[in-house]
């Protein structure tokens, strides 16, 4: 109207000086708990299956918090701030027993695994493209210090010892159980072992839980037990782990492994103590711990050890090393030579 000539930019700029403030995008209100469920799917098939039910508790108790609190919780909240407060939530869990007494839900090593999936979590949403805060990662885990439940050599001998010609089943089961003490593999490995897995005097194979290769020298005790069943399509007689738990309980005990064992655990700042004899305490995974301290109280070293177990965080497999003072005495004969004779003075 005015007949002044106008040219693309000054268009431009004038749509920019009109276009109104564009607002942030909020995230999806589930897609937390829908990428959890997606990660949940993703690895069914290359994780075990008790790990993965740790995520799902994880997620339940996000759930949780987030209907008791009213707390919208999102990738892009969960931050330092936020792990304080769900920590104090799953502290503060209860439950009521038969006689109405209340008590927290969860001990405080419960609490540490679930606080440490969800770490583990969010740095596979990050490294999936998703944005969370960082600041989580300065939160710090408190973890206790756990007993660590395996044979000592009396009583694996007395497991290798035993007489159980007449009873097949037991005598099966205890071919298993000192397999795994003696070689260090987890239940899930022994299950995959297959006879091509066998090369002359070493055990090749890649672990299933870790997805790395390792190579286990044979010893007496295993090439033994794998001469046994030679004649057997499989190499071990194994069934399912439900019944190995229970029949290995049942071995034990009846081979006098009933030492009596305190459990400490604390559920907030209450400390609870529970006795139980050995045996009842003793189940597939002990063998993979027989065999780390048994072979340390052996002379072997820490890293020999988690050479042939597949430990490779020195940080975790430092219990066994704690665990047993004999280890010290071992070491000092192997390196300065046996006392022929004690004098006492």
């Amino acid at each position: 109207m005015d007949k002044l000539p106008y040219s693309a930019s000054m268009v431009v700029d004038a749509l920019k000086m009109g276009s109104t403030e564009k607002t942030k995008k909020e995230e999806h209100k589930d897609l937390l708990f829908d990428f959890m469920d997606k990660y949940i799917t993703d690895h069914a098939s290359s994780r075990e299956v008790g790990s993965l039910g740790v995520y799902r508790a994880v997620k339940n108790h996000l759930q949780a918090y987030q209907t008791e609190t009213r707390y919208k919780v999102r990738f892009e909240t969960i931050d330092y701030a936020f792990f304080q407060r769900f920590q104090n939530f799953l502290i503060g869990r209860v439950k009521t027993d038969a006689k109405g007494e209340v008590s927290p839900l969860l001990n405080n090593t419960t609490i540490a695994k679930a606080l440490s999936t969800l770490k583990t979590f969010l740095g596979y949403a990050r490294r999936n493209g998703i944005k969370v805060n960082d600041s989580y990662k300065d939160f710090t885990i408190k973890r206790e210090k756990l007993e660590v439940i395996a044979l000592n050599e009396t009583e694996f001998t007395a497991l290798l010892d035993m007489d159980l010609s007449a009873n097949k089943r037991l005598a099966q089961v205890r071919d298993i159980f000192c397999f795994s003490c003696a070689s260090g593999l987890r239940i899930s490995d022994m299950q995959q072992l297959k006879r091509e897995h066998i090369k002359r005097d070493d055990i090749h194979l890649v672990v299933k839980k870790t997805k790395t290769e390792l190579t286990i020298p044979l010893n007496s005790i295993t090439s033994a037990i794998l001469d046994k069943y030679k004649e057997h399509h499989k190499p071990l007689p194994l069934i399912s782990s439900q019944k190995l738990n229970t029949y290995i309980k049942e071995l034990c005990q009846k081979a006098n492994i009933n030492e009596q064992i305190e459990i400490v655990r604390f559920r907030g700042t209450k400390r609870e103590t529970t006795t139980y004899p050995k045996y009842e305490l003793i189940h597939l995974h002990t063998g993979r711990k027989t065999f780390c301290t048994l072979s340390l109280e052996k002379g072997m070293s820490a890293e020999q050890v988690m050479s042939i177990s597949g430990h490779t965080d020195y940080k975790s497999f430092k219990r066994y090393v704690d665990v047993t003072e004999k280890l010290k005495k071992v070491v000092m004969i192997k390196a300065w030579g046996e006392i022929p004779i004690l004098k006492v003075v």
